[in-house]
C-alpha cells in the first residue's frame, strides 16, 4: 500500500514538472523565434519562414536601425533615467499614500481611501489633462513631463496597501513607545520589512515606464528628450510608409532587400532586452510579494 501511494506521488509530480515545462517551452519559443527571425535577411525571412536557427544569417535588420546610432543610444538613456527616477519616486508616493490609508488609527483614511479609489473609476480624460499639462503646469517638452502622469496609480495603491495590512500593528505602537515618530517608523520599520511588496509594485511600475510611448507622442517635441519607445515606434512607420510608398508608386527600389518584418523583431529585442535581463535578479522578490498579500497570519 506504501509502495502504491510512493508511485502515484511520483506519477504526480512528474506530470506535474512536465506540465510546468511545458508552459516554460511555451513562453521561451517566441522570444527564441523573435531573436532568431531578427538575424535573419528579409528574404530568406519570406522565403523559408520562421525557425529557432537564423536560415540566413543577417545584421541587415540591426545596420538599418543603428543607421542613427546617436539618437539612438541618446532615446536609450532618456528610458533608462525615465524608468529610474520615476520608480523610485513612484514608489516613494505609493508606498506613503498606501500606509496612510492602511493606518486605521488615523481620522482621515476613510477619506483618503475614497479619493484614491474614486480616481480609480473615473479620470477627467486625454483632453483635459493635456490642457493641465501644457497651459497649467507647463510641462511640456520637459523630461518631467515622462515622469509626472505615471507617478501615482490607485492600482498600486490598493495593491501596497493590502500589503501593510499584513503587518502586525503591535510593530507600529512598540516603537511609538519607545518614542519613534511616523516618520521614522515608515522608514526604519516599515519600509525594510516590505521589501518584497517594494520589489512587486517597482516591477510594475518600472514596466509602465519603459514601455511608455505615448507621452512622447504627446508632450515630447525635441530630439533630445525622445523615449527609446517612441523612437522606435517611429522607425516602425517609416517602414511601414517606404513600403506604401513603393507600392504606390513606381520607385526602383526592392523591398526583398529593406528589412520590414526582420525589423520588427529587431525592435522587439531592443525594447524588451533589458527589462528581460533585469527580470530574473527580482524574481525571488516578486514571487514573494504576489503571495504575501494574499496570506493573513
Amino acid at each position: 500500500m506504501i509502495v502504491t501511494e510512493r508511485k502515484s506521488g511520483f506519477l504526480w509530480k512528474a506530470l506535474i514538472n512536465l506540465l510546468f515545462i511545458a508552459l516554460s517551452v511555451c513562453c521561451v519559443a517566441p522570444l527564441l523565434l523573435i531573436l532568431s527571425a531578427s538575424f535573419t535577411t528579409e528574404l530568406g525571412l519570406s522565403s523559408k519562414g520562421y525557425s529557432f536557427i537564423p536560415s540566413d544569417f543577417s545584421l541587415q535588420a540591426y545596420e538599418f536601425i543603428f543607421q542613427n546610432p546617436a539618437q539612438l543610444f541618446n532615446s536609450y538613456g532618456v528610458t533608462i533615467f525615465v524608468t529610474a527616477a520615476g520608480t523610485f519616486c513612484g514608489l516613494l508616493v505609493t508606498s506613503a499614500l498606501a500606509y496612510v490609508i492602511s493606518r486605521r488609527d488615523f481620522k482621515l483614511y476613510r477619506l483618503f481611501s475614497f479619493m484614491t479609489l474614486f480616481t480609480l473609476l473615473f479620470s477627467g480624460g486625454m483632453v483635459p489633462s493635456y490642457i493641465i499639462i501644457t497651459k497649467y503646469y507647463h510641462l511640456k517638452d520637459t523630461i518631467f513631463v515622462l515622469i509626472l502622469p505615471y507617478l501615482l496609480s490607485s492600482w498600486y495603491v490598493f495593491l501596497m496597501k493590502g500589503f501593510f495590512l499584513d503587518i502586525p500593528s503591535s510593530l507600529v505602537e512598540a516603537a511609538k513607545i519607545d518614542g519613534a515618530r511616523e516618520v521614522s517608523i515608515f522608514f526604519r520599520i516599515i519600509i525594510p520589512i516590505s521589501k518584497p511588496a517594494l520589489a512587486t509594485v517597482g516591477l510594475f511600475i518600472a514596466f509602465a515606464y519603459w514601455n511608455d510611448w505615448w507621452l512622447s507622442m504627446l508632450y515630447i517635441d525635441s530630439a533630445r528628450l525622445t523615449s527609446l519607445q517612441f523612437y522606435l515606434y517611429r522607425i516602425m512607420n517609416n517602414i511601414q510608409f517606404l513600403a506604401q510608398v513603393t507600392q504606390n508608386v513606381n520607385v526602383s527600389i526592392n523591398l526583398s532587400e529593406m528589412p520590414s518584418e526582420t525589423a520588427r523583431m529587431a525592435l522587439c529585442v531592443l525594447a524588451a532586452g533589458p527589462m528581460l535581463v533585469i527580470f530574473p535578479f527580482f524574481q525571488r522578490y516578486f514571487v514573494r510579494g504576489i503571495t504575501m498579500g494574499a496570506v493573513k497570519g
